[in-house]
């Protein structure tokens, strides 16, 4: 055994762990409300901030050396720390694009799933996402929606050639995988000539979406159980929407075969889907977050698209562009292009019939 070698070997899995606490701390701090209690920048010692919260002040220097220790804080002097203006954009400020505290906010959830993934490793059979509980629409939810409420409207749909026009003129849509229907919701609020549908099988979601809708308080939405409710044989829809949702589904072949059957041959497609390659080796060199992609399709992404006997199980980077348009075109649609929208982790797909 190289001694060297042991040593990075070791120091590669204690890091990994080393993440597992420091996301487990970002979790705290974002569900105690401690990032936007820092988000004015101002250098706090432990004991003003244990008297701005209200918390104890051990327990709040431990959070707070901990954060510093792992580059989430800033160090200052004399024992005080803060939280930099990126630091607020991501981890304080929900309006903005770039927020990702969201995605911490059902780490428990998430990691309670892994007690019941070696039954799925026996059978085949994964979990669904409402395996996860209602915290975990809400955390998916809140994950999402800051990038759907601050640029889905402004910059992705005038990238779509005639689609702003019609919504204006007034037309039929269909989020399909709406979730809890932050992205359906920001259409309609901006669109009030069109009628919008948004089309879910997680209960909890559905239940988020309907608590999202009456909070919006817009008439052009609705939301429909697919299981109950699936989509319109009949070529209903000018635009429809699947938001990272395709890789996640049992049978998203099937879907995309309702999918042209429900969309009018003048309509558009809108796929926003996981940036993905064709091989292992090429995510590996290309993707920077591969390793933690391909353990999150392993706790929900892959897990739900082999949720029922025979699921695809395309998973979290199982869909690449190459395949996303040789499955749209065995739907039955001749119009595939990729539009570059700068999304760290999407990419984004227009398809026509």
């Amino acid at each position: 055994m190289d001694a060297d070698r042991l040593k990075e070997y070791l120091k590669e899995v204690f890091g990994a762990l080393s993440g597992a606490m420091t996301s487990t701390m970002i979790y705290l701090g974002d569900r105690m409300g401690l990032y936007r209690a820092l988000a004015d920048g101002v250098p706090v010692t432990s004991v003003d901030f244990a008297t701005r919260t209200g918390l104890s002040e051990r327990w709040i220097r431990e959070w707070l050396q901990q954060q510093g220790a792992a580059g989430i804080l800033e160090i200052r002097e004399g024992g005080r720390f803060s939280l930099s203006p990126e630091g607020v954009a991501v981890l304080a400020d929900d309006s903005h694009p770039a927020f990702g505290a969201g995605f911490f906010s059902h780490l428990p959830q998430t990691i309670q799933l892994a007690e019941r993934l070696p039954e799925a490793f026996r059978t085949g059979v994964g979990l669904t996402y409402d395996a996860m509980g209602p915290e975990g629409a809400r955390g998916i939810e809140r994950g999402l929606a800051p990038w759907f409420r601050a640029l889905l409207v402004p910059l992705v749909l005038p990238r779509l050639e005639g689609v702003v026009p019609a919504l204006e003129a007034g037309m039929s849509v269909a989020d399909v995988g709406c979730g809890a229907g932050v992205a359906l919701l920001e259409m309609a609020k901006a669109f009030p000539s069109s009628e919008f549908h948004g089309y879910e099988i997680s209960h909890h979601a559905l239940d988020r979406a309907a608590e999202n809708l009456a909070e919006a308080g817009v008439t052009n939405a609705s939301f429909h159980d697919a299981h109950q409710e699936p989509l319109p044989k009949r070529a209903r829809f000018g635009f429809v929407t699947t938001f990272d949702c395709l890789h996640d589904m049992t049978d998203p072949a099937s879907v995309m075969l309702e999918i042209r059957s429900a969309i009018r041959d003048d309509g558009t497609w809108l796929i926003a889907d996981i940036k993905a390659l064709p091989t292992f080796e090429e995510n590996v060199e290309k993707n920077p977050m591969a390793s933690m992609m391909y353990g999150t399709s392993i706790l929900t992404c892959m897990s739900s698209a082999l949720s029922e006997p025979d699921g695809l199980g395309l998973g979290t980077l199982g869909f690449h562009s190459e395949l996303a348009e040789q499955m749209t075109r065995e739907a039955g649609f001749s119009h595939f292009e990729a539009i570059d929208l700068g999304h760290p982790v999407n990419a984004f797909y227009v398809v026509k019939p």
